[in-house]
This record gives structure tokens, C-alpha cells and sequence, in this order.
């Protein structure tokens, strides 16, 4: 008798545990739980089942209790298992967010286990790669805006030196001296523009304009400087004129930006110009001129914040610039890109929601 109760007891712990063992594989923590569960109740009905099976044929008492016994001790240990087995990752997760707290920016966390459990990591290391870009970004904001600051700054104390010990007439560096205020002034200016964009805090008026006349203001102010450099600028306007919802003042920051790029890399005797053309429900307004184009890495990173590179449009200047016309445009509703032309030079183009009517 007591071996039949003994095999009952082992028979019944060994099918808890090969149950526990089996929740293991089911794919996500809902449905481990929900077949824990099932087993929870399962399991020590089967005992009950078979200690009145045992009960019914041995009038033993004793064997009824060691079967009921086992079925709920299998029960219990298959739940401690489980639960060791969702508690691990969510262990592993808990460690990666104390190292980040720390302070390491590249720990990551394990993208396995249960379906949750996963996402949660790869929701993690997603959120972690996106604090690392952003102290990198940071980073190399403070690098960039300290070098740039520094030059003017050298190049004014020196003047300033000649100038205090009688080397220089102080009219004669005067000029400069404003030319070297007007760089920081605008260089901080820029600074501050992206810090607003960043921070999401960027405030655009929007209303109904006729972007023609947007385009032929912005072209008329730098129509001298490009006569100057022997470039010729012109525009090429859509007919009767398309109405947008833009804050004009913003448009205008891009275009002078955009004009102000295309002018330092066209080369003498060459050509840019202003294009508007109506694409669905937007207005596109390309500047397109006869420099030296884009190469498709350029394209890609040209509107990035301090980025230059050996052939970037983006230098000699402060490297904001097109990063500033990047924020104000998808400010307004809209997309800049950059891409070469197939007859020669380089192609910066933005969209603008067209007007309603």
C-alpha cells in the first residue's frame, strides 16, 4: 500500500514540475501566469481524483492525506520555479537601470525572455542609446561653441593689446573689431535659436502668406553680395502664386540661410536659384546652384549641428545654420533634404503645408 501511495505522491510532484518546466516556453508572462493558474487548480484536482480513487479501493486514510500533500507541494514548487524564472530578467533589467543611473551611459540590457520582459528591454536600450546621442550631442555642443567663441575672442583681445600698447591707431582696428562683434553676436544668437528648438519651447506664428513674395524679399537682400562674388541670382516663381501656412518670418530665417550656404560654395561666374513649385498639398521652394554638389554622406549629415567635413557645405561658417533651418521648417508642418543635381551642383529643398483653397 505504501508503495502505491509513494508512486501516487511522485508521480503527481513529477507532473507538477514537468508542467512548471513546460509553462517555461510559453511566450509571454500573460500567458505563464494564466497557465499557472490552470496548474494551480489542475493539479490538486487531479489529487483530490486520485486520493478518492485510492480511497475507494484501499480505505486508507494516510495514502488520501500523501497524495493530496504532494499534489499541492508540486504546486508550490512549480511556482517558485516560474516565478524564479520571470524574476531573473526582470533582475538583469532592474541592474542595467542602476548602472545607467551611475552613470554608464553604454550598459545595455538583455533582450530575452518573456515577450514583456523583452520588449521592456529593447524599450530600455532604446531609451539608453537615446541618452547616450544626447550627452554626445552635448558634448560636442559646448567643444564646437567654445572653439568658435574662442577664435573671435583671441582675434580681439590681440587687436585690443596693439591698440593699449600704442601699436596700432585704434581707428584702424575699429572695423574689425565691429566685424568680430557682429560673428559672436550672431553666433550666440544661433546658440540660443537651437537651444529653444531643443527644448521644444519654439514659438512660430502661423498664418496664411503668398511665399513669392517671401522668396523675392529674402533674394533682394542678398542680391548685392552675389553681384559682388560675380554670381548670378534669380528666381523661378509658380504662377498665379501659391498661398502657404507658414510664420513668414521663420521662412525667411531658412531661405537667408539656405542663400547664405549656396553663395559661399558657388563658384564665381556661377548661378542660383530661387524655385517654388506646388507638389499636392504642399509648395515646395528648392535653392539650386552650381557649386560642387553633395555627396550622399553630406546630404545625410549637412544639417546636423558643428558637423564639417573636408567638402561640407556647411563650413566656413558656424555650422548652425542649416541645423536652425531644420528645426524651423518641421516647426512649420514641413521637411528639408539635400541632394545633388544632374546637371551639376547641389539641390536644398523644404515643403511648406499649402494654404486651404
Amino acid at each position: 500500500m505504501t508503495e502505491v501511495a509513494l508512486f501516487l505522491a511522485l508521480g503527481t510532484v513529477a507532473v507538477g514540475l514537468g508542467a512548471a518546466l513546460a509553462l517555461r516556453v510559453l511566450p509571454t508572462v500573460r500567458l505563464q501566469l494564466v497557465g499557472l493558474a490552470l496548474l494551480s487548480v489542475v493539479l490538486p484536482l487531479g489529487g483530490v481524483l486520485a486520493s478518492g480513487w485510492v480511497m475507494f479501493h484501499m480505505h486508507d486514510d494516510a495514502k488520501i492525506l500523501a497524495v493530496s500533500s504532494a499534489a499541492a507541494l508540486s504546486a508550490v514548487v512549480g511556482a517558485l520555479l516560474l516565478a524564479r524564472w520571470i524574476l531573473k530578467p526582470i533582475d538583469r533589467l532592474r541592474a542595467a537601470s542602476a548602472e545607467l543611473a551611475a552613470g554608464d551611459l553604454s550598459v545595455r540590457a538583455p533582450e530575452r525572455g518573456p515577450g514583456e520582459l523583452a520588449e521592456m528591454g529593447g524599450a530600455f536600450n532604446a531609451m539608453a542609446a537615446s541618452i547616450e546621442r544626447l550627452f554626445e550631442a552635448r558634448r560636442e555642443l559646448v567643444a564646437w561653441a567654445s572653439h568658435d567663441l574662442r577664435t573671435p575672442l583671441a582675434s580681439m583681445q590681440v587687436m585690443l593689446e596693439a591698440i593699449d600698447d600704442g601699436l596700432a591707431d585704434p581707428a584702424e582696428y575699429l572695423p574689425a573689431l565691429h566685424e568680430q562683434v557682429r560673428t559672436l553676436s550672431t553666433l550666440v544668437d544661433d546658440l540660443f535659436e537651437l537651444a529653444r528648438i531643443d527644448a521644444g519651447v519654439l514659438t512660430v506664428e502661423i498664418r496664411e502668406a503668398e511665399i513669392n513674395g517671401l522668396v523675392e524679399q529674402c533674394v533682394r537682400g542678398l542680391e548685392a553680395e552675389a553681384r559682388l562674388k560675380g554670381i548670378r541670382l534669380e528666381t523661378r516663381l509658380e504662377q498665379p502664386p501659391p498661398r502657404v501656412r507658414c510664420a513668414p518670418d521663420k521662412v525667411e530665417r531658412v531661405l537667408y540661410n539656405l542663400l547664405t550656404n549656396a553663395l559661399r560654395h558657388t563658384p564665381t561666374d556661377g548661378s542660383i536659384a530661387v524655385v517654388v513649385t506646388p507638389d499636392r498639398g504642399d509648395v515646395t521652394v528648392s535653392v539650386e546652384d552650381t557649386g560642387e554638389g553633395v555627396s550622399e554622406e553630406v546630404g545625410e549629415r549637412m544639417f546636423e549641428r558643428f558637423w564639417r567635413g573636408d567638402s561640407s557645405r556647411t563650413s566656413p561658417g558656424s555650422g548652425l545654420g542649416l541645423a536652425i533651418a531644420r528645426g524651423l521648417v518641421e516647426a512649420q508642418g514641413g521637411r528639408i533634404w539635400a541632394e545633388d543635381r544632374s546637371e551639376g551642383g547641389a539641390r536644398v529643398a523644404f515643403t511648406l503645408p499649402a494654404a486651404a483653397g
